[in-house]
């Protein structure tokens, strides 16, 4: 199968081709590899090839996907005889003796496995710049992020090297790379896949697995793949009445959406990032759904504070499991992350339950407005992606670290009021994704707009707990009304 031939098709289209026997897996196979040796280099997105594996591994031949290539995110969707480090030093040796849920899967829906793609140290960026792997780059733009942390599942896909990847969406993780890169992203509802088996609940049930994908369908059909409860999940949610990929195809109906473009934190929104929102809502509009401006009302500061509890909590703990098992010293860790598992340690254990409990306040909030809207429109980001290193740490604030971590000073940076000042200085340029995740609600990236100078800017759609054909019924709409596809010719054109 000739390289361009293997760009011109999704994952959907390039299953029915190895079914109808116009074309084997292998020869599939063998043009995701080549577009991989012919991009990777630059673009730094595969940190695990497993290229010679997936020339011989077996799948089933009558799953939705038989023989289609994807790559897994090197961020717990572990992989049994892998390594899967999750970004850092501290887990190169972390090989799992089981497949995650998302794997068990994604093999059982035919997928061939091409490696894993590379993520900030825990994910905890929305850049993917690890000191394990080094910095991974936008193909639309080499010296920009594709964002994180599923930067380079974000990348992988944008250069055709895979028509979807493996992502996972804490904070945005899947809606930044997708906006970034010009993919289709969408963040499932709070137990709608399972994380099993080694956690119930991936980041307190504020994550959750799925793909980047470039069409809407290929997202659908993987939803089926990928959903529905394992024994022993915490709660089951209901399941949908027919397979996504049959809802998608439904009409939407006509849709009441409420638009906002102002940060819940009060920080900076670009004008690009401004302009598609309300491009989209014209479109919106011209298709005949109701637009409004109205935003939910809640606390953004509050929220701000209650995700980097999250924050504390999952690095102490998961910088404490790297260091009893793996016999991880300072070293392994990296500057940032050593401070905010030093924060976890310290912070009280009432007030990280508070903020926990306060996830609450924002889950009324958001229920109160989907009593009035179907669903809201905003930006997906607040900035368009950063040049690689931009935000790297300052050196002043580099040394401030070094000092606080000598000093054991977490509990006076508790009392200080500084963390505030970490929070706006965090989520500034992504303040827009991490209500859907307090919230356990679906929320999506669609990849409707591109800057004069070529960028491409998502807009972000979320709805109600349980929403997601709504959602993918409005993104295949607005796909039908202004189709992206074509777009990544260019991208295809430039390796």
């Amino acid at each position: 199968m000739k390289q361009s031939e293997y760009l011109r098709y999704d994952a959907t289209a390039l299953a029915d081709l190895i079914r109808r026997g116009e074309v084997t897996s292998r020869e599939v196979i063998e043009a995701a590899i080549d577009r991989a040796s012919q991009t990777n280099g630059e673009l730094n997105a595969i940190c695990h090839p497993q290229f010679s594996e997936a020339m011989t591994q077996s799948f089933a031949e009558k799953s939705p996907f038989a023989g289609v290539p994807v790559l897994l995110k090197d961020l717990a969707q572990e992989q049994a005889g892998h390594p899967c480090t999750y970004g850092s030093r501290a887990f190169r040796n972390h090989v799992p003796t089981r497949d995650s849920e998302f794997v068990l899967r994604a093999r059982e829906g035919g997928l061939v496995f091409l490696g894993r793609t590379g993520t900030p140290e825990f994910g905890l960026k929305a850049v993917t710049e690890s000191q394990l792997w080094g910095p991974c780059r936008n193909p639309w733009d080499t010296s920009r992020t594709p964002g994180g942390s599923s930067g380079g599942a974000g990348a992988a896909v944008a250069a055709g090297i895979v028509p979807m990847a493996g992502a996972n969406d804490g904070g945005g993780s899947i809606r930044i790379p997708a906006a970034y890169n010009g993919l289709f992203g969408l963040k499932p509802s709070r137990g709608r896949i399972s994380a099993g088996p080694s956690v119930g609940e991936a980041w307190t049930g504020a994550s959750t697995d799925h793909v980047v994908t470039r069409t809407v369908r290929d997202s659908a059909a993987m939803l089926d793949v990928l959903s529905g409860p394992a024994s022993g999940d915490p709660f089951r949610i209901p399941a949908p009445e027919s397979s996504w990929l049959d809802a998608m195809h439904q009409s939407p109906g006509t849709l009441k959406i409420g638009v906002f473009t102002s940060s819940p934190y009060g920080t900076e929104v670009a004008p690009e990032c401004v302009a598609a929102v309300e491009e989209t809502a014209r479109m919106l509009e011209s298709l005949g759904h109701h637009v409004e401006y109205a935003r939910p009302e809640f606390d953004g500061l509050a929220l701000a504070r209650c995700y980097l509890a999250l924050y504390f909590g999952e690095v102490s703990a998961m910088a404490r499991r790297a260091r009893e098992q793996y016999g991880a010293t300072d070293k392994d860790f990296e500057l940032e992350t050593r401070l905010l598992a030093m924060l976890g340690e310290t912070m009280p254990l009432p007030d990280y339950v508070r903020r926990r409990q306060q996830w609450n306040d924002f889950a009324r909030a958001l229920g109160a407005y989907f009593e009035h809207y179907d669903v809201y429109l905003c930006p997906t980001a607040g900035q368009l992606p950063a040049k690689i290193g931009e935000l790297d740490t300052p050196v002043h604030l580099k040394m401030a670290a070094k000092m606080m971590l000598a000093l054991k000073a977490g509990k006076l940076v508790h009392l200080s009021g500084q963390v505030d000042q970490m929070a706006m200085e965090n989520l500034a340029r992504t303040p827009f994704t991490q209500l859907a995740n307090l919230t356990g609600t679906p929320a999506m990236s669609v990849p409707v707009h591109w800057t004069q100078s070529g960028l491409p800017v998502g807009v972000q759609f979320g709805a109600a707990h349980g929403g997601e054909a709504c959602l993918l019924q409005l993104a295949a709409q607005l796909e039908e009304a202004s189709p992206w596809f074509g777009n990544y010719e260019r991208l295809d054109n430039a390796f």
